[in-house]
């Protein structure tokens, strides 16, 4: 995803390839190096920093770096907080490099605390989504192997409603007055006490760290079973962070525009989640090199989103296209002042190309900005932004510097321009693997290349287009949400023969979630939201529920007409 960018008006003073020659030659500051991933050559920015750890003592400074509510943080107090963190770990629960540690809360200033102290030492941070139940957080647990969970008061709830907790691991509380499970210690207390045992509790402590070591573990759902846990390295997530940083020197180079001015500090709105690598890549760690200023909201809410712009002059908002569309719908009827807004960044689903005309008409100077990525990838893909971008609302852009792409049929032959056919993606962001599955492993990877199951084409200019998916997903605003789950869920209802799920478009989510099941006996809508509440994370409860009295239609090889029963309850929304 591209940044930086002036709006629909400007014009180009060189071409992008030209500046991204300049820009990328020897000696210039993002020059190219070859590097093996791996086992195979990528390209890499030889100035780039080596780990996530020195990515944050480089950006150690008096600037504001995070705003909650009437707390504020600057890039040298989180880094010291950070540093305390660190030393509880490794004193107090005897973390070592490559132990897992996970997070699950909202996002508080601990979360990025927490994440920065795990990283800098070596262990890998593992970002649990917030809004799962608790036998989904306890999968995600166990099949980490997590080490220490910090969590806040919600989430020490919901552990609490776990039919075990996985032996030996700690529990760091954030924000927490009660702590109604026995492992579970609150955070500021535990730092006093790790303070008054070393004395030199918030210095960072020293270990040694490698740029292939693995640095995160985010879970992503398939389209069956459980989530998969996408491991990275340290290069993986940074190739993502400077490709960002790249692209917008590149758009600014084209255009003629100068370095920006030193003040005011540019400032970020954090209304995504930090799970996602959207939240904690594209805003969150894309924030030190810039010295930008985060400020966080404690749930999506329009018009606090437009109240904190206007009073903390916010510059940036990265979101998926039900928040920022959402946005722009405020601002036609307030009277609030988003004049600061530079750039209006997408990401987990795409936006309708009306919305990127009413981006670019609705909020002044604000340039749209999209791309394609995955969390596979980092988040990182293809990037568009600006008059490009308004020219051409339905393409994702152009791929990142550091990742190829190609788009093949059936049998795995390179389609020619303009045809369709499974994207592809190889490069330096692009995860290790898939935590403890080989087999998700062997399905995904191909001679190096990761099958996204994404059908699109690219045009002669290396624009991508996403067209349709081969994976049975839903994608409800930006939370993947794998078919197969929920109907697994469904089937556990003793009334439920048959369950199909599916996606049912909505205007401002992309998808919402639908299904058609068979049932026996009395059983209604409600009753099966009812059921599903303690299996499923609110967002994949299904939002349309069809049910029928016979059997579901199937195909000749004994397969649900998943398509003609997604038609249908299409046609019944119209």
């Amino acid at each position: 995803m591209s940044d930086g960018l002036a709006g629909a008006g400007s014009r180009p003073m060189m071409t992008r390839d030209a500046a991204i020659t300049r820009l990328t030659a020897v000696g210039a500051p993002y020059e190219l190096v070859e590097v093996d991933v791996g086992g195979r050559p990528c390209r890499w920015f030889a100035g780039a920093p080596d780990t996530l750890r020195d990515l944050y003592a480089e950006a150690s400074s008096s600037a504001e770096f995070f705003v909650y509510d009437d707390e504020r943080i600057t890039y040298e107090q989180a880094w010291s907080r950070a540093g305390a963190i660190a030393g509880l770990l490794i004193g107090g629960y005897g973390v070592a490099p490559g132990d897992r540690v996970a997070i699950s809360m909202r996002n508080y200033p601990e979360w990025a605390l927490s994440f920065m102290a795990i990283t800098s030492i070596g262990a890998v941070a593992v970002a649990l989504n917030a809004h799962w139940q608790p036998d989904e957080m306890l999968y995600g647990l166990e099949d980490s192997g997590a080490k220490v969970l910090f969590a806040d008061r919600e989430r020490i709830d919901l552990l609490a409603r776990c039919d075990h907790l996985p032996a030996g691991m700690g529990v760091l509380a954030v924000r927490a007055d009660e702590l109604p499970v026995a492992c579970a210690r609150h955070l500021d207390e535990a730092l006093i006490g790790q303070a008054g045992q070393t004395g030199r509790a918030r210095d960072m402590p020293e270990v040694p760290i490698g740029p292939d070591d693995l640095a995160t573990i985010l879970y992503t759902s398939g389209s069956t079973g459980h989530p998969k846990g996408a491991a990275s390295t340290h290069r993986n997530v940074l190739a993502a962070i400077m490709s960002w940083e790249f692209d917008a020197a590149v758009g600014r180079l084209a255009l003629g525009i100068g370095p920006a001015e030193p003040s005011p500090q540019p400032s970020a709105l954090l209304g995504v989640p930090l799970f996602h690598a959207t939240g904690s890549h594209a805003v969150f760690l894309q924030a030190f090199r810039e010295q930008r200023r985060l400020v966080s909201m404690f749930r999506w809410d329009v018009a606090v989103a437009a109240e904190l712009i206007e009073r903390e002059r916010i510059d940036r908002f990265v979101a998926p296209a039900a928040m920022s569309g959402d946005l722009v719908e405020y601002a036609r009827g307030s009277d609030r002042d988003l004049s600061s807004l530079a750039a209006i960044g997408g990401g987990g689903a795409p936006r309708a190309p009306e919305q990127v005309r009413n981006i670019d008409d609705e909020l002044g100077d604000a340039a749209p900005i999209t791309g394609w990525g995955m969390t596979e990838t980092n988040a990182i893909g293809t990037g568009i932004a600006g008059p490009a971008y308004v020219e051409r609302p339905e393409s994702s852009g152009r791929a990142s510097i550091l990742l190829d792409l190609r788009v093949v049929d059936d049998a795995g032959n390179e389609q020619p321009t303009g045809e369709r056919g499974e994207l592809l993606v190889r490069g330096t962001s692009v995860i290790a693997g898939y935590w403890n599955r080989p087999d998700a492993n062997a399905d995904t990877f191909v001679d190096g290349w990761l099958r996204t199951g994404d059908v699109a084409f690219l045009d002669d200019e290396g624009f991508l287009f996403i067209v349709d998916r081969i994976k049975d997903l839903v994608i409800r605003g930006g939370e993947n949400i794998g078919c197969g789950a929920v109907e697994a869920a469904l089937l556990e209802h003793p009334a439920v023969v048959e369950a199909s799920v599916y996606g049912v478009p909505d205007q401002r989510l992309g998808e919402e979630v639908g299904a058609t099941v068979f049932a026996r006996g009395h059983v209604d809508a409600d009753d099966l939201r009812a059921f599903l509440a303690d299996r499923l994370a609110r967002f994949e409860v299904p939002r349309f529920i069809t049910i029928e009295t016979d059997p579901l239609p199937r195909t000749a090889s004994g397969k649900i007409l998943k398509r003609s029963l997604r038609e249908a309850a299409v046609d019944r929304q119209e």
